[in-house]
């Protein structure tokens, strides 16, 4: 596992550890715990990922469109995710939600099993590469699916 997915999943996971233990019981300080484990989450993104900026509170500008991370313990996956037109979107495991708009080859750091929903143009071949570059399988929109992310780690839309 690259150190990029190993940083991601554990932080998700002391993100869920914590969610408990740091749950108050008056909405308004559970609300500003759960705004501060997102915030931490948001951090810990940024500081790993060079070249990414928040854009607002749970989601993030990267290489080739955004990420929207998942609250702590509202990480469930979607049996189907929207997708504007154009675009393949992607939610992990732990509830994070990408969305690619542009061309290109990009880094990939979703882990567990997901959904993906391929809105791009139809015949567009969207491909997910092995952590050496090869390739792992491909995917023509329009469609949707579910699929294992760790072993995904580059993506090109399209």
């Amino acid at each position: 596992m690259s150190s990029r997915k190993a940083v991601a999943a554990l932080a998700a996971a002391a993100a869920l550890a914590l969610s408990p233990a740091l749950t108050g019981t008056a909405s308004a300080a559970s609300g500003a715990v759960q705004a501060t484990q997102l915030q931490l989450q948001v951090n810990s993104y940024l500081a790993t990922h060079p070249g990414t900026h928040q854009i607002s509170a749970n989601k993030i500008a990267i290489p080739g469109g955004s990420v929207t991370l998942a609250a702590a313990g509202t990480n469930t996956v979607s049996p189907a995710i929207s997708c504007g037109s154009g675009h393949l979107c992607i939610q992990d495991g732990t509830g994070a939600t990408y969305d690619y708009y542009y061309c290109g080859y990009y880094s990939f750091d979703g882990v567990g099993d997901g959904t993906f929903n391929n809105n791009q143009t139809s015949g567009t071949v969207a491909k997910f590469y092995n952590s050496d570059g090869s390739l792992r399988w491909t995917n023509t929109a329009k469609d949707t699916g579910t699929a294992s992310w760790t072993p995904v780690y580059y993506i090109r839309p399209c």
